[in-house]
């Protein structure tokens, strides 16, 4: 087993739909540029109510990636 070293950064994913589809949104964008992601973390989870509803869901997560050797 190699060892590896990691590099965490925080994201912030939003969508209407669910907190689900937050997290999501947000690590299929931070695919796009970050490579070897391999774990996340929720670490806070907010939302926005209209008209006694909740219309908007926020999610705060660290992203783990692998460095390249």
């Amino acid at each position: 087993m190699t060892n590896h070293v990691y590099k965490k950064v925080e994201l912030v994913g939003s969508s209407p739909k669910s907190i689900e589809d937050a997290i999501e949104t947000a690590i299929t964008r931070a695919a796009k540029t970050l490579y070897n992601i391999r774990w996340f973390e929720v670490v806070e989870t907010r939302g926005q109510v209209s008209d006694g509803r909740v219309a908007h869901y926020q999610v705060t997560l660290r992203v783990g990636f692998t460095l390249d050797e």
